[in-house]
């Protein structure tokens, strides 16, 4: 392994926060500002998932425990790209993706976390979540939205989002408890960078579809954003479920801190393929014999 791939490890363990009373967004970078050559990332990227895949199989076989990683960002902060170099490599059968859009009347109809929990990953398997219950704390907030939510009036004064924290919380620490382990990622990009590949999206046809007239209304409320961010990572970041501060301004350094970071997770589970009793072991000895015999 290079020095400069050792440098962008060795930062790794400054990105997590713990019980984050006193985090700032401010003072983590979007970019590392490490020299390393693209060919040399890739090659380390690409071992990654590979063993990625290896302990997937396991997670998969074992089925003991469920794993759940959540990806948050602005918008071109490089949510879909990740998932798709760094995800992209495994086995489908034991993951599944989903992606968070404005939410429908019938889960307009119901409580915030509603749509959130039927989506969760079941034993064995790996979830991913492209935004996820925390815009319920962020565009929500931001953009005014309660009002479309029929919420009872009461409930809606100056401490509905420190109640939200605590909800969250506490559903993220029952997941845990249930063998659901969470890891949250935000994908912290500059207001400059995310100019640029918006200049990129209008600029080249194979990227157009990808721009909306919004992005460009939310990119008005930046500061807004950030605090709200602030706020949620700050009141929600706990050892059970703790985030992430992936500096995003460079595409390809990003991917490898969150590959490097799931490949710890699926390591700290200790994961093993199951064993087989005695017996069960000795029918495999006779189907053996059997299928030599034929």
């Amino acid at each position: 392994m290079s020095k400069s791939i050792n440098k962008i490890y060795d930062l790794k363990d400054n990105l997590k926060i713990i019980e984050g009373e006193s985090f700032h967004l401010s003072n983590y970078p979007t970019k590392l500002n490490i020299k390393v050559k693209k060919e040399k990332i890739i090659k380390e990227l690409s071992k990654n998932i590979k063993e990625i895949l290896i302990l997937q199989d396991k997670l998969y076989a074992q089925s003991k425990y469920a794993v759940l990683f959540i990806f948050q960002g602005m918008d071109a902060s490089g949510k879909d790209s990740i998932i798709k170099h760094v995800m992209g490599g495994i086995n489908p059968q034991g993951c599944r993706v989903v992606s968070f859009k404005q939410p429908a009347q019938e889960e307009l109809n119901r409580d915030y976390l509603w749509r959130i929990h039927n989506k969760i990953p079941e034993r064995g398997m790996i979830g991913i979540f492209n935004r996820s219950h925390y815009e319920e704390v962020l565009t929500v907030r931001v953009n005014n939205l309660l009002k479309y939510q029929n919420i009872p009036e009461e409930f809606i004064d100056e401490q509905i989002w420190k109640r939200r924290f605590r909800q969250i919380v506490d559903f993220e620490k029952y997941l845990y408890e249930n063998g659901i382990i969470i890891k949250k990622f935000f994908l912290h990009i500059s207001s400059e960078e995310q100019k640029k590949r918006f200049l990129k999206r209008i600029e080249e046809k194979s990227k157009n579809w990808k721009f909306s007239k919004t992005d460009v209304d939310d990119r008005k409320k930046w500061n807004d954003f950030q605090l709200c961010y602030e706020d949620a990572i700050k009141h929600t970041s706990f050892e059970w479920a703790p985030w992430h501060i992936i500096p995003a301004d460079e595409k390809f350094i990003a991917r490898l801190l969150v590959s490097k970071f799931i490949i710890e997770t699926l390591e700290n589970l200790k994961l093993k393929y199951p064993e087989i009793s005695s017996d069960k072991f000795d029918e495999l000895i006779l189907c053996r014999e059997k299928l030599l015999n034929e």
